[in-house]
């Protein structure tokens, strides 16, 4: 799979797919999510300025990083563990914010393309049902890019908590395997500083 989309895209697009590694739908609607964030609450955020919360863990998480900003090493990007296609946006100079939710057929419904990706996952799938898949993702993920937003989201204002801002932590080493841990995830276990997976494999004892 090339790297880059085809004539006609921005630099900036073409930036995204080398950065997730592929173009397909997902990556799609993530563009397209944050091509509405930006527009909405502003530029690519430098520092915290801009939170995203992502309910999702889908390729469209990638453009999201990338176009606008938002990252887990600033703790600015926030993700919610829900398997929605949804993204919250808010802007911290003064709370506005706004939640992009992808239309139930936002990704379109194609039945040859769905029994490729049935027969990809039995384990039966030929060299030609997986060259025919990846044909109709691009054709798929260049239409999304090309849609009427009004066709892929639901875009309306929200009032989350807004998250507070990244704060660096102190290290303490677990009494149990010797690692480093952030201090504020530790847990105290008769008397002794544990992590959470030594902690994890204690609880399973009893």
């Amino acid at each position: 799979m090339a790297t880059t989309i085809e004539a006609g895209y921005s630099q900036e697009i073409d930036a995204v797919v080398r950065f997730h590694g592929h173009f397909c739908p997902g990556l799609s609607i993530g563009i397209r999510a944050a091509q509405i964030a930006l527009r909405e609450i502003g530029a690519h955020s430098m520092d915290e300025e801009v939170v995203a919360i992502v309910e999702t863990d889908m390729c469209a998480v990638d453009a999201i990083q990338f176009m606008v900003g938002c990252t887990f090493g600033k703790g600015n990007l926030l993700h919610l563990d829900y398997g929605k296609n949804a993204y919250t946006f808010i802007r911290r100079a003064d709370g506005k914010s706004i939640r992009v939710m992808g239309k139930p057929r936002a990704f379109g419904e194609n039945p040859e393309r769905e029994a490729i990706l049935t027969r990809i996952g039995a384990g039966t799938a030929t060299l030609g049902d997986r060259q025919r898949f990846q044909e109709l993702q691009r054709k798929r993920g260049l239409a999304i890019l090309e849609a009427p937003e009004e066709e892929l989201f639901v875009v309306k204002p929200v009032e989350p908590a807004i998250p507070a801002r990244a704060r660096l932590r102190a290290s303490v080493e677990c009494e149990l395997c010797g690692e480093s841990t952030m201090e504020t995830r530790t847990r105290r276990v008769g008397g002794q500083i544990v992590c959470i997976p030594c902690f994890n494999q204690l609880d399973s004892r009893f």
